[in-house]
């Protein structure tokens, strides 16, 4: 494509951000960045995009809509027996990008379909919708160009010998299934480096996976491990709203990673980026990693924190003094490992009870361990709470649910996804179990939460604000009753 024409789409892409509050600027030490030049509020979206390409993640399965991401019962091409849509007219809506596709996997062999990953069909929608819409079967605009995906960066010089190896044999495979069209296969294994650091998961609004999406412009923001802003998903629509108020000349961030860890687990979870975050929360990080997996005193009265002594033969309370001993940590700490390796196996083959009993010596162990706040004794019973919800235990479940709250409150910031779903399965399962007030209290937790990052239009939405209304129309007729 010429500069001229490349410089065009650059100038338009400046006016639509400029009319939506919004501006590309170079932010010290992170590069490229976007600002907001007006003022945005709590909850309001600050920009939406469809991808430039996208895939479902169970491409075999066929449980996943090519076009809108919606799960359930699909329909699969007729012709290529791959893509798989809900209805007519996704179908419709999809056939200009998918019709060359169609045609390149209909004459692949078994074998050869087989090859095709998540990843290499992202590439390969990629190529043919830059193809269409160079030949106009497909229109262009500010928000939805390649030049878009062009300016993305790759981090090439930084990707170790073994992965470039591995992207030029998917570019090739690449050229495999698409034998007509003209690849630059160097273009293609650099693109390969932007899916790593610049593709986005698509979930569901419950945060489960269902795909992968290269959104060009949404790329533009920067990671922070307290962001301002929140990405989140209408079938495979990006939308990031505001977590908080947001001025003039602020730069808007997201966080890219699970934020409740520690920030070495943060930091290890950023290399993919090639960057390191230099955000408040990383640079003062001791005493909230410290509660975050430090072990607690052996005297349950001190809330103290253990630190080690040299060789890690003690550990002393750094608040009370109390040594424990090195050796009892450690065969507590192996304990604990032997027993995941065992849970996670007896999961893995369906056995959700067994699995559930031995979770459960895992979290008493832990609690000898850790502090309730930490994240290894979080994760555990958030298993034993999934476990539960599967073993329809409502009650159990509705224990765990409530003890994973308070540390959701404490490692995520006010308005977060996760800690809003968490009191929504509260909720559900208060009212399941007929604690009617609890679960007006919990509800009504969770709406004010998704409010924000989720918005209040999606059937997702719909469903919690009318289930929170019926709870308040059920207390109140039970307060009037009474």
């Amino acid at each position: 494509m010429s500069e001229g024409m490349m410089a065009s789409w650059a100038e338009q892409l400046e006016r639509e951000l400029t009319s939506r509050g919004l501006a590309v600027a170079s932010v010290p030490g992170k590069g490229r960045g976007l600002v907001a030049t007006r003022s945005f509020f709590p909850g309001e979206v600050i920009i939406c995009q469809e991808p430039y390409a996208s895939t479902p993640n169970k491409i075999s399965l066929g449980s996943t809509c090519d076009h809108c991401f919606t799960s359930g019962k699909m329909k699969k091409c007729s012709v290529c027996q791959l893509a798989c849509y809900c209805g007519s007219g996704c179908q419709k809506e999809e056939w200009k990008l998918h019709q060359p596709e169609c045609q390149a996997i209909s004459a692949l062999t078994e074998d050869r379909k087989k090859m095709l990953t998540p990843t290499i069909r992202l590439m390969v929608r990629l190529i043919l919708r830059r193809k269409r819409q160079i030949e106009k079967a497909i229109p262009s605009s500010a928000t939805d160009n390649y030049d878009l995906v062009d300016a993305l960066e790759s981090h090439i010089s930084k990707v170790d010998d073994k992965q470039l190896v591995l992207y030029a044999q998917m570019a090739n495979l690449v050229q495999l299934i698409l034998p007509s069209v003209q690849l630059d296969l160097k273009e293609i294994a650099h693109t390969f480096s932007k899916f790593a650091c610049n593709a986005h998961t698509i979930c569901d609004p419950e945060l489960r996976p269902l795909g992968t999406g290269l959104f060009p412009v949404i790329s533009i923001i920067n990671h922070s491990c307290v962001p301002n802003a929140v990405l989140l998903f209408e079938g495979q629509t990006a939308y990031v709203r505001a977590l908080e108020p947001l001025s003039n000349n602020t730069e808007v961030s997201i966080s890219y990673i699970e934020t409740a860890a520690t920030t070495m687990k943060r930091q290890n979870d950023l290399k993919q980026y090639f960057f390191s975050c230099k955000c408040p929360r990383c640079i003062k990080d001791s005493e909230e990693d410290a509660l975050l997996e430090g072990y607690i005193c052996k005297d349950r009265k001190c809330d103290g924190i253990l630190l080690p002594d040299t060789g890690k033969k003690a550990y002393t309370c750094q608040k009370c003094g109390i040594c424990r001993d090195g050796e009892e940590v450690k065969n507590v700490s192996s304990q604990i490992l032997l027993l995941s390796d065992k849970a996670s196996s007896l999961l893995s083959s369906g056995n959700n009870s067994e699995a559930g009993s031995v979770y459960k010596v895992i979290e008493q162990l832990e609690q000898k361990l850790y502090h309730s706040s930490s994240i290894p004794l979080l994760h555990t019973r958030e298993k034993l709470l999934k476990i539960c919800m599967e073993l329809q235990d409502w009650q159990t479940a509705l224990m765990y649910c409530r003890l994973t709250i308070p540390v959701y409150e404490r490692v995520y910031p006010p308005f977060h996804p996760m800690t809003g779903l968490q009191f929504y399965t509260c909720g559900k399962l208060e009212w399941l179990l007929e604690y009617t007030e609890d679960a007006l209290k919990s509800l009504t937790r969770a709406a004010d939460v998704l409010q924000i990052t989720h918005g209040t239009k999606s059937q997702f939405m719909k469903e919690l604000l009318g289930r929170l209304e019926e709870a308040r129309a059920e207390v109140s007729f039970k307060l009037s009753s009474r």
